[in-house]
């Protein structure tokens, strides 16, 4: 098991050192003059050089790329070109408030979305189960942002009860800070409840087709009996595999939500610096997102291990 583990380790190294390749690619792919853009049309051609040569931009990207790698490993996440200050600084602050964000939603989805799947397992083909099923196919079938528009048209338009937009969580007043991410939160939960309804009820009714269940069934155990004992620890590795996968979600696919609701997280920070050309900001947040998203995959696969004896003694 440790072996494996270590394994799964070394492996996201290598999935991140390549997607810092990517990141780095990308970035330098992206059309215009980082140079100019930063100056505006109005700067001297001199000036803009003088700008290229201060930010590195005339050394072969190879070399920067090196060097930008370095500087991240060292924990030096460089400056930001639109207001010259820390990134460490201002990453920080946003991406506290996405996982704030996150851990809102995660906190009421996955208890529910787990309770609703053991329930529609339970009783499966019940007018319960199918109304479940039929509504997680409604939203899954729905682009986060429709979701987002809808509630602020009937929450906040409509009825005003709550806040359209999000300037900064006020962490003096929990409660407070609760009714203005609730939206956001809502839209969030709708998007990760359908996925973890539906896993948790493949993976407990699987378990239930099992012959040693059947066997359970005949000596007399109750329903919530082999459930509670049987089905949830033989079907936990697929449901928290699902449940990393969702988890990595909230905290990397929530950019379409936090520009809608003007959230100040790493998602509207993203979209803010593509759109003033920050591309040291575009790096740093995208590493950060796709470390998260690899962090929580391998936290799948080490929960899958320990949920599975197989995979413990795998080769």
């Amino acid at each position: 098991m440790f072996k494996l583990i270590v394994r799964r380790l070394l492996l996201g190294a290598v999935t991140l050192l390549a997607i810092s390749i990517l990141v780095f690619i990308g970035t330098e792919l992206l059309p215009g003059d980082v140079a100019q853009a930063v100056l505006g049309q109005s700067a001297t051609e001199e000036t803009v050089a003088a700008l290229r040569a201060q930010l590195g931009l005339d050394r072969p990207a190879h070399i920067r790329y090196f060097d930008w790698l370095g500087s991240i490993l060292s924990g030096n996440l460089g400056v930001a070109l639109t207001n010259g200050m820390p990134l460490e600084r201002i990453v920080g602050q946003r991406l506290e408030n996405t996982i704030y964000l996150a851990l809102y939603a995660a906190v009421v989805a996955i208890p529910l979305s787990l309770l609703l799947g053991l329930l529609c397992a339970a009783y499966p083909e019940s007018s319960f189960d199918r109304s479940v099923s039929s509504t997680t196919v409604f939203f899954i079938s729905i682009p986060d942002f429709v979701i987002a528009v809808v509630l602020v048209m009937i929450f906040a338009v409509e009825l005003g009860w709550f806040s359209a937009t999000i300037h900064r969580p006020r962490w003096d007043n929990v409660f407070t800070t609760l009714g203005q991410t609730f939206l956001p939160m809502v839209t969030l939960v709708l998007s990760l409840l359908a996925h973890v309804i539906r896993m948790t009820r493949a993976a407990v009714l699987d378990v239930l087709k099992q012959a040693y269940v059947e066997m359970a069934i005949l000596k007399g155990a109750s329903k919530s009996r082999i459930i509670i004992k049987h089905a949830i620890p033989n079907a936990l590795g697929p449901i928290v595999n699902v449940i990393a996968l969702n988890l990595g979600y909230l905290i990397s696919g929530v950019v379409v939500v936090e520009v809608i609701f003007t959230y100040p997280g790493l998602g509207r920070l993203m979209v803010d610096s593509v759109v003033f050309r920050d591309v040291p900001q575009i790096q740093i947040v995208a590493m950060v997102f796709c470390a998260f998203y690899v962090a929580l995959n391998i936290l799948a696969d080490i929960g899958a291990i320990m949920a599975n004896p197989r995979l413990r003694y795998a080769k």
